[in-house]
């Protein structure tokens, strides 16, 4: 009951400070502070802050007991929602539309993209050991290797950062760009929607490590390692549209591909393993709609 109340009482904590932000000026002044960087400090210190929500929720491996399964799968339903939505609002969308006029089907960099993305998870995913959330060290996926469980959990959940940070770098980039579809409060929106659901990834890398006997310390450091990826890609998406302007479309849907890919392959699987399937459906509904929200609220 201590760990329930503890993360309801973050996750109004931090609900309530995104909502401040929003209907606050400090939003307004964040933003002009922000402009004047370029758009590799921009993402890079946005994916910080995606980083920091993730240790918090490895953190809560020092609360004195472990969320329930059923409060897991919600947040894992919660992730995904959050994913599916950003995917579409903050990616693809601005992909169709700045593809329209041009000599191609304007849905036709954002499809390519996003199957260029999702194939590209999808070869990284076949050759790379790891071993996903909830999985058995007899289940682990890629090449095979006498790597221990922790390890290839670890690499599992980093391996799907990957894709999170890359979708903030890019859309960061085009701002900078000067994008008519995209606009740095867009991407901030973006990056806090990636930050909420970054916080129950932290849990469900940490929690696991902490039940099989690895100490508290370990275990976060683990969880929170999984989440040092995003600034990194974060920079990589940022420069590659700044240096291949043309490119934007086919990036924004790239991000979008691998995105949809990790959410299909791990997130939904994951959720509905413990059998709490409506718990964790209704998790993926309210997901989906605060990262709406946030798009169009902090977006426009």
């Amino acid at each position: 009951m201590q760990a329930k109340n503890a993360i309801f009482q973050s996750a109004i904590f931090i609900s309530g400070g995104i909502m401040n932000i929003i209907s606050g000026g400090l939003m307004s002044a964040f933003l002009a502070e922000l402009q004047h960087l370029s758009p590799m400090l921009q993402a890079l210190i946005a994916t910080l802050f995606t980083w920091f929500l993730t240790a918090l929720g490895a953190a809560f491996v020092f609360a004195s007991r472990s969320p329930s399964r059923r409060t897991m799968d919600g947040m894992l339903g919660f992730a995904s929602g959050v994913m599916i939505a950003a995917s579409f609002w903050s990616l693809l969308a601005p992909a169709i539309a700045m593809s329209e006029g041009k000599s191609l089907p304007a849905w036709f960099p954002a499809a390519v993209g996003f199957l260029t993305g999702a194939a590209f998870l999808r070869v990284i995913d076949r050759f790379l050991p790891h071993l996903h959330l909830g999985g058995k060290l007899e289940e682990a996926e890629g090449v095979k290797t006498p790597w221990r469980r922790t390890t290839l959990l670890v690499l599992a959940v980093t391996l799907h950062n990957i894709p999170e940070g890359l979708a903030v770098g890019v859309a960061f980039g085009a701002a900078a760009a000067g994008v008519p579809e995209a606009s740095l409060a867009g991407a901030v929106a973006l990056a806090f929607g990636i930050g909420l659901q970054n916080f129950p990834e932290g849990m469900a890398v940490a929690m696991p490590l902490r039940r099989e006997g690895l100490s508290r310390l370990k275990s976060f450091w683990y969880g929170q390692l999984s989440g040092m990826v995003e600034p990194i890609a974060a920079v990589v998406g940022a420069a590659s549209v700044m240096f291949m302007s043309e490119l934007l479309p086919y990036a924004l849907g790239f991000a979008a591909g691998a995105m949809i890919f990790v959410v299909v392959e791990e997130l939904i699987p994951e959720s509905q393993r413990g059998g709490n399937t409506d718990f964790a459906t209704m998790g993926a509904i309210i997901g989906f709609t605060v990262m709406m929200v946030l798009d169009v609220a902090l977006g426009k």
